[in-house]
């Protein structure tokens, strides 16, 4: 069973993937399976900050600075954006000490 991502779980963008800026949303492209992702404006803005190894509590709070959302609503809707980028691939979980924790 795969990890449950939360609000204390670090996550970053997976090097099995590949991303690119369409006017402000993103297509990104997990190599070894051909799936493609696309990304609305405020998914592409998270996928910016996927760039580095991020908690997900810090996506929360970057997106109810820059948009108006409640965030209740946002955790939710950020965890569940997460958990599916991870399922396609282009997502990792990974420790405090940069390691995934879902590879032995």
């Amino acid at each position: 069973m795969k990890q449950k991502i939360d609000r204390q779980t670090k996550v970053r963008a997976s090097g099995d993937q590949m991303s690119c800026d369409l006017d402000g949303e993103a297509a990104v492209l997990h190599m070894p399976s051909g799936v493609y992702f696309g990304l609305d404006e405020v998914g592409a803005r998270i996928w910016r900050l996927l760039e580095r190894e991020i908690r997900v509590e810090e996506i929360e709070r970057a997106l109810v600075a820059e948009y108006e959302v409640d965030a209740g609503a946002c955790a939710e809707d950020v965890c569940r954006l997460l958990e599916e980028m991870r399922d396609a691939g282009i997502v990792e979980i990974v420790d405090d000490n940069g390691s995934r924790p879902d590879v032995p």
